[in-house]
């Protein structure tokens, strides 16, 4: 992944069972002010439902501030900024046209694309290693058994009156 997907990567936040960027990561990408970003996406609200888009509840913001990696001047920020779903950032690109949003978006895809594919081959690592547990459980289990068995024989014949010559 180059450079720039890295980046771009590293603003992508899991809030609400979502992956989404904030307004002003976005802004800053696209070469914009957040507030030019919020006017456009308010004059065009109808293309972002909430499963496109979001604003962010005062909790939920306190919480995502705690991290380190935002300004000072966004941790104390009473505006809330938008939260944008994969499809929110995909349909940015309808409504800013300039070639820098169209380079920026294209690249935004590809990173989620990227993290979906991570995504779905550790969901396939995760469960060939059940598979593997649950196998290896199961033979324990089997060894375990066979352990006990052998014990409690070794036990009866323990339990036994010894036969033939005492010296």
């Amino acid at each position: 992944m180059g450079m720039e997907l890295q980046i771009i990567q590293n603003k992508i936040y899991d809030i609400r069972g979502e992956r989404i960027m904030f307004d002003f990561d976005l802004a800053g990408m696209y070469d914009i002010q957040t507030k030019a970003l919020k006017q456009a996406v308010r004059r065009n609200i109808k293309r972002f439902p909430s499963d496109f888009m979001f604003v962010l509840t005062p909790d939920e913001w306190e919480l995502v501030t705690n991290c380190d990696q935002f300004p000072k001047s966004l941790k104390h920020s009473y505006v809330m900024p938008f939260a944008f779903t994969e499809q929110g950032v995909a349909m940015l690109s309808g409504i800013l046209k300039s070639d820098k949003a169209i380079e920026v978006n294209i690249n935004i895809m590809r990173v989620f694309v990227i993290l979906r594919r991570y995504a779905l081959g550790y969901a396939d690592l995760n469960h060939k290693l059940e598979n593997f547990m649950i196998e290896t459980n199961m033979q324990f289990n089997d060894v375990y058994q066979a352990l006990t068995e052998l014990i409690s024989i070794k036990e009866e014949q323990s339990n036994r009156k010894p036969i033939g010559f005492i010296r």
